[in-house]
């Protein structure tokens, strides 16, 4: 019977061969990149959570900051939003750039998702400096309106509507001024036509900050929504509290259709009421981004109230 030669090691050889065992037990496969990774974003927390879309903080390697990932899920996202209003969503973003308007800056598609890389809002949204300040006061709402008027104006001239003007929707940059987001509901080429306004039959956005005409299920012209809306947000940042607000669909649109109703506390000014008396109106009697931009109260900032034997004195500036 044949024998086996036995090879015999040097205690260096067997060291060597050991090790050499080791580091091929050691070896692994490569992680493979995502596709947000692959593009040079770093997820982290989640700053927002809807039905169907999630919105999360990345790093980002291309732009060198922090940037705000909304994700949508295929799967759960209704068939009329995936092809409908999320395409015209991202073809309406792209072609905006405003100082206080969410700046886009990519869009990725999978199988699965839709990635929207947008510009990252550090400090929340208008709604959370209402719920932290109660109130907020006429001075610092003269600025984030005429902020939110200047990007409407903006969108209206180059012929988009926002649709979904809210107070979530307003948010606050590192220098808390407002960057106006989410155009999910938004449509663009709605300029007038042989002098006609095109009317819009889509009912969307938020119940609270809905025209009547919305409410009513009429066809509309969604600029002067877009003004009404406006109107609901600078009620609420002055007197902390939404003017109409009733989830019964009836019950709201009766309230919608009376004259606004202005409380006690907290005290504001006439001219500031009068604003929002000639913005929540129907539709034919409602004022036109043209009008705001030339009311009283935005020409105005009150800088000090001194008493003088009882009456007060209201000094004020004048904006140029």
């Amino acid at each position: 019977m044949a024998t086996v030669p036995i090879i015999k090691c040097t205690s260096n050889e067997r060291l060597s061969g050991t090790r050499l065992m080791n580091e091929k037990e050691d070896e692994k496969p490569e992680k493979k990149l995502t596709v947000l990774e692959s593009h040079g974003y770093a997820l982290g927390k989640t700053i927002g959570a809807g039905s169907y879309a999630t919105v999360k903080i990345a790093k980002s390697d291309r732009h060198e900051c922090q940037v705000a990932v909304k994700i949508v899920s295929k799967f759960q996202a209704p068939g009329e939003y995936l092809t409908k209003f999320l395409p015209r969503e991202i073809e309406v973003v792209k072609g905006l750039k405003h100082p206080h308007l969410i700046r886009f800056l990519q869009a990725i598609e999978t199988t699965h998702r839709v990635y929207i890389i947008m510009e990252y809002a550090q400090n929340g949204s208008l709604l959370d400096v209402i719920r932290h300040d109660t109130y907020i006061d006429e001075q610092r709402s003269r600025k984030w309106f005429r902020q939110l008027l200047e990007a409407i104006d903006y969108c209206h001239d180059h012929g988009i509507v926002h649709r979904d003007i809210k107070c979530e929707n307003l948010l606050m940059d590192y220098h808390f001024n407002v960057k106006l987001s989410d155009f999910g509901f938004a449509r663009g080429q709605m300029k007038p036509k042989n002098g006609e306004w095109p009317l819009s039959t889509t009912y969307c956005g938020s119940y609270a900050y809905a025209s009547p005409e919305i409410l009513r299920g009429i066809p509309y012209q969604p600029q002067l929504s877009d003004v009404w809306s406006m109107g609901v947000v600078l009620y609420a940042m002055v007197y902390g509290r939404l003017p109409f607000d009733d989830t019964n669909h009836v019950q709201l649109l009766k309230q919608v259709q009376n004259k606004v109703v202005f409380h006690k506390h907290p005290r504001v000014s006439r001219s500031c009421r009068s604003l929002i008396t000639r913005i929540l109106v129907p539709q034919s009697a409602r004022l036109h981004i043209s009008n705001i931009k030339n009311d009283t109260w935005l020409e105005t900032s009150v800088v000090a109230q001194t008493s003088i034997s009882g009456r007060f004195v209201v000094r004020v500036n004048r904006y140029r």
